[in-house]
């Protein structure tokens, strides 16, 4: 998640918008949204499948990462999830009910090669196959992503995984084989989910698969470079997808009649204060989250801010690979859930410590100005209902990047997974309802009286399902999820709300 700024400070008026936001969203629909305008839901292979030992499929990194003791907080892993794999079918039928019009989903790419090179797994081919088809017959689109972080394990032990140019040769095949067997269906493809959560988290702090780190010198990760291996990692990702779009565009795009994007992590950044500092902080910030990765993306080259403050341990791109990465996306996915405000870091000692790609940011990004909260918090720690952000965001990317497609490929907040709250309660989500009427309030402002190119929103997420490092204990769900009672789905007050949402105005 990553962003930039605004000028004039919004927040300390927070009570009094989201008061307005309620009441200017009250009969806000689907029919207010541009013709041809998606609504879905979204979710990923490993968070809600399960069956990671059936019908061939292969462990990936976060298999091992999840079955690592103290690496998840709940200590659950997803051996299950929410069985997605054998329920899909009952599971479409929610979709069809809710009203939405598409599912954006992972393949996992250990089903199709077990090993992540070599030979194909067909019944991981049959399967999606058959999920595809099930999708079509009720009238939901398929919006495919190739990788929502679960790389083969057999990678990472051959040549750690993303450190290696190695991996585009590999990711490039499993791609193709995903074109040629599901494209003829597909017509949205997403490269990569959240490359910036992954690069940091993954290789830079250390709190997620493959956990390389070397922050408080070892202590904390077995291995790893935080001051260079981010970089690195961010690097053959982007090189990954301008070779995978560079083969679907020449054999497939003109046959198939898709298009293909990334899926970006992005907190707006709130500059804590109207100095000049904390201005370009949060610019900074910026920089150095969905800049990092989409400014090569649309103008060949890494954020300035990045080049004069990483130096020599940001790679280079070669005059070849700079054009074929420029202009090698049809459309930006944008992940928003929240705001952080960003302050410049005036102390030299954080990054000493640290020595890490977060450090060279030169910010400090919290959730709070001082002790007051940015705005009311969601379940997660990072998660604050701040709906006004996504018209900021909006408009940023539109002046920034000249008006490009978007699509909100997730959006949405979490509640507790509690045992002192019943079942009843826990259908009982007004909060939720307040968030996606906020949020859907101000990107139709967005879209209706500014311009800005969105094309779809999914909600995170049509079921409670496993999060991470958090596991079971988050449950971000339009439907519950009774894990006590295997695993029953029950709708939500936002489902009720949605199907009203959605469902188009009468006729005057």
């Amino acid at each position: 998640m990553a962003f930039r700024t605004i000028v004039v400070p919004v927040f300390a008026l927070i009570t009094i918008l989201l008061e307005i936001q309620i009441c200017f969203s009250a009969d806000i629909s689907r029919a207010d949204f541009p013709h041809g305008f998606t609504f879905g839901t979204a979710s990923s292979a490993f968070q809600y499948e399960g069956a990671v030992k059936e019908d061939g499929r292969g462990p990936s990194i976060w298999d091992t990462f999840s079955h690592t003791f103290g690496k998840v907080t709940d200590f659950s892993n997803a051996d299950v999830a929410v069985d997605h794999y054998h329920r899909y079918e009952e599971d479409i039928q929610l979709m069809k009910d809710l009203g939405m019009d598409a599912y954006r989903f992972s393949i996992s790419w250990s089903r199709i090669f077990p090993n992540g090179s070599g030979a194909i797994n067909q019944a991981g081919i049959d399967h999606y196959n058959k999920f595809i088809n099930a999708l079509l017959a009720k009238g939901i689109e398929p919006y495919v992503t190739l990788y929502h972080w679960d790389l083969p394990q057999a990678l990472d032990d051959k040549y750690k995984g993303w450190l290696s140019t190695e991996i585009i040769k590999d990711f490039a095949t499993y791609a193709e084989t995903c074109f040629q067997k599901f494209g003829d269906r597909v017509k949205h493809w997403i490269t990569f989910n959240e490359p910036h959560t992954f690069t940091t988290q993954g290789y830079d702090v250390g709190l997620q698969a493959p956990g390389r780190c070397s922050i408080l010198f070892h202590l904390f990760c077995k291995a790893g470079n935080s001051s260079t291996e981010p970089y690195i990692v961010a690097h053959n990702v982007l090189l990954t997808h301008a070779t995978v779009a560079d083969i679907y565009k020449k054999k497939y795009k003109n046959i198939q009649g898709g298009s293909l994007g990334v899926a970006f992590d992005v907190i707006w950044y709130e500059p804590e204060s109207n100095t000049k500092e904390d201005i370009e902080a949060a610019q900074r910030a910026q920089d150095f989250q969905l800049g990092w990765f989409l400014d090569p993306l649309m103008f060949g080259d890494y954020p300035s801010s990045m080049r004069s403050r990483v130096g020599n341990r940001l790679p280079k791109f070669s005059p070849s690979d700079a054009a074929l990465v420029k202009g090698s996306i049809d459309f930006i996915g944008i992940n928003h859930y929240t705001t952080f405000y960003a302050r410049n870091n005036s102390t030299h000692v954080i990054g000493t410590l640290l020595n890490d790609a977060i450090a060279d940011s030169g910010t400090i990004t919290l959730p709070f100005n001082g002790t007051k909260a940015i705005a009311e918090r969601a379940n997660s720690i990072w998660l604050y209902i701040v709906p006004q952000s996504m018209k900021t965001l909006m408009n940023y990317i539109k002046q920034k990047y000249g008006n490009p497609p978007v699509y909100i490929t997730e959006s949405g907040m979490d509640d507790p997974n509690s045992i002192f709250i019943s079942l009843k309660d826990a259908l009982k989500d007004e909060k939720r309802i307040r968030y996606y009427s906020g949020y859907l309030s101000y990107l139709h402002t967005a879209i209706k009286d500014d311009g800005c190119n969105v094309k779809g929103y999914f909600a995170w997420s049509l079921l409670d399902n496993w999060e991470w490092v958090a596991g079971y204990s988050s449950r971000f769900g339009l439907y519950f999820v009774d894990y006590k009672d295997n695993l029953k789905r029950y709708p939500k007050q936002s489902v009720q709300w949605f199907q009203n949402f959605l469902k188009p105005k009468p006729a005057k």
